[in-house]
């Protein structure tokens, strides 16, 4: 697998002015009218801090939130990233009309608590399995429009990303064998359709693992083996393909499913039971 977002590129950041423009249509509607009680000429200056440990995360978004609000509202940030934070941590300082400040407070805290909550549970999931090679990856199970940025969550966490959709990988799981009449059938049309696409083939038996390691797949996905069948499964397998462990795989069992030489495990708790962080802002 690979780790598809690495930095804020150009599609994430076509993301999200997306995301944002979407957030902040649906809290403010046709206007902010409790921020009218301020008058327009007001500037204050407003100070974010977390109230918990936490990696953080949702700069960019953010950011962004003001950007589009606002183009007097200045954010100075005082950690970045991937940071470590602690109780009582000042994360910003933010300066402009009071008004915009109060109107992008909820959707800016929005974004960083959720982005912050997935980066900490990834940070989780990559120190239990630190020391034994294993790379961590994620699933498609994201919040409903936040793909890419849970994506960039996960990374900035410290594990990997899986495929981002449908369309970079192909992922044949039990009803498209189903469909397509066996394993082998599958994987030749896939090669058929995009050869350059890497191919993950999900098993759930060692007789299906053998005839995916006989087509020579990317990837073989063990969906639910037990810790015996996993190790048989490593020893049949001698050619250049990767084993990803899945299936029911939390950080309160992590630990037990991680077996040397197997390549990768992937969990959808990563991103959908994470734990929004708590931050607040306050005007000084």
């Amino acid at each position: 697998m690979r780790s598809f977002i690495m930095l804020i590129d150009k599609k994430l950041i076509k993301d999200i002015k997306i995301n944002v423009a979407r957030s902040l249509s649906e809290d403010i509607g046709d206007g902010d009218i409790t921020a009218q009680l301020i008058p327009k000429n007001v500037v204050s200056d407003a100070l974010v801090v977390t109230r918990e440990k936490a990696i953080l995360c949702g700069q960019a978004w953010f950011d962004e939130v003001f950007n589009q609000l606002d183009h007097s509202v200045t954010v100075k940030w005082l950690v970045q990233d991937g940071a470590r934070l602690e109780p009582d941590q000042h994360i910003c300082t933010l300066n402009g009309p009071a008004r915009s400040l109060l109107t992008g407070e909820r959707v800016a805290l929005n974004f960083l608590q959720t982005l912050s909550g997935t980066a900490t549970t990834a940070r989780e999931y990559a120190i239990l399995a630190s020391e034994s090679g294993v790379e961590i990856l994620d699933t498609r199970k994201t919040i409903p429009g936040l793909r890419l940025a849970q994506k960039y969550a996960v990374f900035t966490g410290g594990c990997k990303n899986h495929r981002l959709g449908l369309y970079d990988a192909f992922l044949i799981k039990e009803n498209h064998i189903t469909v397509c009449g066996g394993i082998k059938s599958a994987i030749l049309k896939a090669k058929e359709i995009s050869p350059d696409k890497p191919i993950e083939v999900e098993v759930e038996s060692l007789l299906e693992l053998t005839e995916a390691l006989d087509a020579q797949v990317d990837v073989v996905m063990l969906d639910n083996f037990d810790k015996k069948m996993i190790q048989r499964a490593i020893a049949m397998n001698t050619g250049d393909t990767k084993i990803e462990i899945s299936g029911n795989i939390d950080k309160n069992n992590l630990s037990n499913r991680v077996i040397m030489d197997v390549d990768y495990l992937s969990s959808g708790s990563l991103t959908k039971n994470c734990q929004a962080i708590d931050f607040s802002m306050r005007l000084l």
